[in-house]
């Protein structure tokens, strides 16, 4: 049950380390949850059905919060919440007090049902251990002055009390006058030197001056020589010196559901067990297919020797979120049968790692805390991982803590990478109650759209852009630096932009060619698309375009409508970005200024259909947190070659010349940036104006060579919509379906990493590090811009036979730890 270790802590020397409470010794998930559950059904036993139906069970942060959840589990019926060590504004406190051994001493109970603990049933405190059961009596003399009740369950693992302890608790029942009962697993007592703390501390500042030559928690700016918690070896060593790898993870979607909590922090009811129950099996289903592509047949980290053992997966929880992962762990258990799953948490307490054998902490992991904690900055730790042999850790973190910090350098996320063969990374959205939200909001004025000639080249009433300008900031990276860190995980491509493409005079003319061939096609298209909008949408559309690709069309839509109907259509463009959402900031203004209902959201095309199904689940997001309904998140297209949505001026995949350039056909806008340190809560996300590329700016070009066609395609329009209005439009996704096959043929495995379609491969030359281009046999002049891109940047095409798409741009894999070409060799790491 028990282990014993050294911590640096002024008021307590040693630390109690539990062997089933997934907290610093990595243990089954199922050991885990089963200690708690049982002490929990101990509980309803001793209560009865119907004291246990109007019972309250409260964990204690850090340590207990998983396991007091579990003993809730138990019980069956009864409402969790456990203390926590993070403010959360906006919701009051229902109460708190402090754990006067502790680390970080103070506790906030939080519960969003500010009725929760006012209820006249028991109330269950659940803790990992009791050494004096200070903890518990301050927390009772503290609730029950405002929250009085006749009966107190106290729940632990092990109780550790000397006999005067025990004696004093019954002692301050009577003195309240309630009820106190204590259940445990086992029971034992600590006996302590009367000069424990000093000798404590002169033994852990021996051993940590012998090997670090520091003390622990000493500054190390480039953390080459950080402190004795990096005895990461099993041998007690430390990491090479040096600069910290950067980190290499994968982020996995979890599909959470929509306002499901994380955890217990403001409460969790049984209606929301009942949801997460229901949506578990199939959030571990995700995740095992993807340990088991990472892992192999073998059960082994590709690209590694098969071990000769079983294949061992580490899921790790962050210091109060344990719930979660534990449960995504134990469900992992049961859907790898061949791979033993082991669970922990990371902590913030500091304890000393000394690989013995009858030690309880062999090594530790040091990291800079990533949640912006409200006590500060500093490190955190991870123990008993390094050395443990794991080949692939699972990193589950709540939103509030997926900070830059925890990608950076000498992040928690490369600790893990230098110590095991596959680093995941699972997020589960910070819950915030709704009066959170409410109560704190403040007026906020966002500001008037960004309009040209001041921001873009296009003329004021053509386009808003509701977006802040970042002109007069740094934010182009190097191509290949931009890639390696997007495909590592270090980070996300809306953090940084490529430098903008310089076209040569052949290329230029190679545009204006493709535009004059095309400009009769592409109006045929942009009237297609305007006429069903305005048949089957509304009559007074809100055109909104997904800045910058559909920028373009979004204005050539609003053209249109003025040329045939006479109509004034209102157009913003705005940003959304893939894995983080759209801008919703935006979106309240888009809210504040029009009907909802009348928003049509605009792009230029489709690829595999990423960004169509981005839209839809961060629209749902929004109506959700904001309560504010009416936003149709299908998106109206210039062309859907993907067949991912229904409204659309074509399904051919051909040349649509705004997709040969990147700013200098799209107003001199760049793409969007999202970055915490740029980006805060009440702004809209960010663009670049290029001011300085005037002399190249071809976007009026590009418009008005449409515009002038719109009269000779009049008729055309009317028989195409007249067809589409008839015809059934639904999307077959056959797009993403083809990319999957591909990715899998050409032995990439990241469907990312493949851009189907003329304006996506287009892209990929301009932005990306491509690796080839799979051209369809027989494409003729739509390619002839692809052809000369990849001549330039020394990429082949290779013709296909049957290719669903007119081309398809792959991206190279080769900072993708593990991936293979399509001779099934590792392609070269850089």
């Amino acid at each position: 049950m028990l282990g014993l270790a050294l911590r640096r802590n002024p008021k307590r020397a040693h630390l109690l380390v539990s062997n089933v409470l997934g907290k610093h010794v990595p243990q089954l998930p199922s050991v885990v949850h089963r200690s708690g559950h049982d002490l929990g059904l101990r509980v309803l036993e001793l209560l009865g059905p119907d004291q246990a139906a109007s019972s309250v069970v409260l964990g204690y942060a850090e340590t207990a919060t998983g396991l007091g959840h579990c003993v809730a589990d138990g019980l069956g019926s009864a409402p969790y919440l456990h203390s926590t060590r993070r403010p959360v504004p906006g919701v009051p406190q229902a109460g708190g007090f402090e754990e006067s051994h502790s680390h970080a001493t103070s506790h906030l109970l939080l519960p969003e049902d500010p009725e929760l603990l006012a209820g006249s049933g028991p109330l269950v405190l659940v803790d990992d251990e009791f050494s004096t059961g200070n903890t518990v009596l301050n927390t009772i003399r503290t609730l029950h002055g405002r929250y009085p009740r006749e009966r107190y369950v106290i729940v632990a693992l092990v109780d550790m009390r000397a006999p005067q302890d025990r004696q004093r608790l019954a002692d301050f029942a009577e003195e309240i006058g309630a009820r106190i009962d204590l259940i445990a697993a086992a029971r034992g007592t600590v006996s302590l030197p009367p000069d424990v703390l000093t000798a404590g501390q002169a033994l852990v500042e021996a051993h940590e001056s012998r090997v670090e030559g520091h003390p622990d928690g000493a500054p190390a700016p480039d953390r080459s020589a950080a402190s004795s918690a990096e005895q990461e070896s099993p041998a007690g060593g430390t990491e090479p010196s040096g600069q910290d790898p950067s980190p290499r993870f994968t982020r996995l979607g979890l599909g959470w559901p929509a306002d499901l909590p994380d955890g217990g922090r403001h409460g969790f009811l049984p209606g929301h067990r009942s949801v997460l129950e229901t949506a578990l099996p199939k959030m571990a289903e995700g995740i095992a297919e993807e340990l088991r592509a990472r892992l192999g047949s073998e059960g082994r980290a590709t690209g590694t020797t098969p071990p000769a053992r079983t294949p061992k997966v580490l899921v790790l929880g962050c210091e109060e979120l344990m719930y979660t992962p534990l449960r995504l762990a134990l469900a992992l258990e049961e859907q790898l049968p061949g791979v033993e799953v082991r669970f922990s948490t990371t902590t913030r307490s500091p304890v000393l790692a000394i690989d013995d054998p009858g030690y309880a902490i062999r090594s530790r992991l040091t990291f800079p805390s990533h949640d912006h904690p409200d006590d500060g900055p500093g490190d955190r730790y991870a123990y008993n991982v390094a050395g443990a042999g794991f080949d692939a850790v699972l990193a589950v973190v709540d939103s509030t803590a997926d900070t830059p910090e925890l990608s950076a350098p000498h992040g928690l996320l490369s600790r893990l990478a230098a110590h095991t063969g596959q680093v995941l990374l699972a997020v589960v959205p910070s819950y915030v109650p709704a009066s959170a939200h409410r109560a704190t909001e403040r007026p906020h004025v966002l500001p008037e759209p960004l309009r040209g000639p001041e921001f873009s080249s296009y003329a004021p009433e053509e386009v808003g852009w509701l977006l802040q300008d970042l002109s007069r900031t740094q934010l182009e990276a190097p191509t290949e630096e931009r890639e390696e860190a997007i495909q590592n995980g270090g980070a996300h491509y809306a953090e940084s932009l490529p430098v903008e493409y310089q076209p040569s005079p052949a290329y230029q003319e190679l545009f204006q060619s493709a535009l004059e061939a095309s400009a009769d096609r592409i109006a045929l298209a942009v009237g297609t698309v305007t006429e069903t909008v305005l048949a089957e949408r509304t009559r007074r559309p809100v055109l909104v375009s997904l800045a910058r690709a559909g920028t373009p069309v979004g204005v050539l839509m609003r053209r249109y409508a003025q040329h045939r109907h006479g109509l004034e259509l209102p157009h913003y463009a705005v940003s959304i970005v893939r894995g983080r959402g759209i801008d919703t900031n935006a979106l309240r203004w888009l809210a504040a200024h029009h009907d909802p209902a009348d928003v049509v959201f605009v792009d230029g095309w489709t690829g595999k259909g990423a960004i169509t199904r981005e839209l839809a689940e961060a629209v749902r997001d929004f109506e959700r947190s904001e309560g504010v309904e009416g936003f149709d998140p299908e998106i109206a297209v210039l062309a859907d070659p993907g067949s991912c949505v229904r409204t659309y001026g074509t399904r051919e995949d051909y040349l649509i010349p705004s997709a040969c350039l990147n700013s200098t056909v799209s107003g001199l806008v760049s793409r969007t940036v999202l970055r915490p340190d740029l980006v805060g809560p009440s702004d809209f996300h960010g663009a670049k104006f290029y001011a300085e590329l005037a002399d190249a700016d071809v976007s009026g070009v590009f418009l008005d060579a449409v515009t002038a066609r719109f009269g000779e395609v009049a008729a055309a329009v009317d028989q195409r919509v007249k067809e589409l209005l008839s015809t059934d439009r639904s999307p077959s996704w056959e797009g993403w379906a083809a990319v999957e096959r591909i990715s899998e043929e050409y032995g990439i495995h990241d469907v990312n990493l493949v851009k189907p379609g003329v304006g996506e491969t287009t892209r990929v030359l301009l932005r990306r590090v491509p690796w080839k281009i799979l051209a369809r046999t027989g494409a003729g002049a739509d390619l002839d811009h692809v052809r000369l891109l990849a001549e330039q940047r020394g990429v082949p095409v290779e013709e296909v036979d049957g290719l669903p798409y007119t081309c398809i741009g792959l991206i190279h894999p080769r900072f993708t730890r593990g991936a293979t070409g399509t001779d099934g060799k590792a392609v070269a790491a850089k």
